[in-house]
């Protein structure tokens, strides 16, 4: 069952995940979410050091940080994600986002294939401002939702839990790449919106999507302003296909 809260000093709703991060995040009435990439990957201590300042100059709350896209060096072994997800909330705690294991924050941590950071890095991260600054007069809904791989979620390891793991046929591909496509689609529902409010639609994969980009994503409106994929693994060994989705007013570069 998905369920959803308001984290209420950040001004956004979320959809409940582990204590790593949330399945999506969406602003609450009166407020926008705004996305900055880094021109240049920053490590994660200089990123959470930059993120503060731009919050800061931007007149806002550390807790209206909301969502973040991560790069890493090469796909963690279980045990290793989860000693870098301990180091990663940290930060949150200290913010005020991250409590008793609850983490509002969506979140997408891939691995180029090729040109990789040599340590986990900040590519991008988003947080919530009035909605006025940034549209006035305009309601559209902004919302996250946090990258997802082939593995429902629930008790056991990643290993129980992949999709036909270590099978990266064209039909095995396929079957991965319509679980995300739902579990994508079950957290916007659970946050009121759908694809029609999406502005980005991103994949991450080294396999072939051509064999079922058309009628399987493209078909379904999955893919309303294009598709951004990126030649990447998910942040876990074993696991083969990835996707986030997210509809904001406002992207940066900086």
């Amino acid at each position: 069952m998905v369920e959803t809260m308001v984290f209420e000093a950040g001004n956004y709703r979320y959809v409940r995940g582990p204590f790593q991060y949330s399945g999506g995040v969406a602003a609450q009435p009166g407020y926008a979410i705004e996305r900055v990439r880094f021109a240049k990957r920053l490590p994660m201590v200089e990123g959470f050091q930059a993120i503060e300042a731009h919050l800061t100059a931007r007149g806002r709350p550390f807790t209206a940080f909301c969502a973040c896209e991560l790069r890493s060096p090469a796909p963690f072994t279980e045990q290793g994600f989860i000693d870098f997800n301990r180091v990663y909330v940290g930060t949150l705690e200290r913010w005020g986002i991250f409590k008793d294991d609850e983490n509002p924050v969506a979140r997408s941590n891939v691995c180029p294939e090729l040109d990789g950071p040599p340590e986990p890095s900040f590519e991008a991260f988003c947080y919530t401002v009035p909605a006025d600054s940034v549209a006035p007069g305009r309601a559209d809904p902004s919302f996250v939702i946090a990258g997802s791989g082939e593995a429902p979620e629930g008790p056991g390891g990643y290993e129980k839990r992949i999709i036909r793991l270590g099978d990266t046929s064209a039909d095995s591909i396929r079957e991965k790449a319509l679980y995300v496509l739902g579990a994508m689609e079950t957290r916007m529902t659970a946050l009121g919106v759908g694809w029609a409010e999406a502005t980005t639609t991103q994949v991450y994969t080294i396999h072939d999507l051509h064999p079922f980009l058309a009628d399987e994503m493209v078909s379904r409106g999955a893919t309303p302003a294009g598709l951004t994929w990126y030649y990447a693994r998910p942040p876990v060994e074993g696991l083969e296909y990835e996707m986030d989705v997210r509809g904001v007013p406002v992207e940066l570069v900086v």
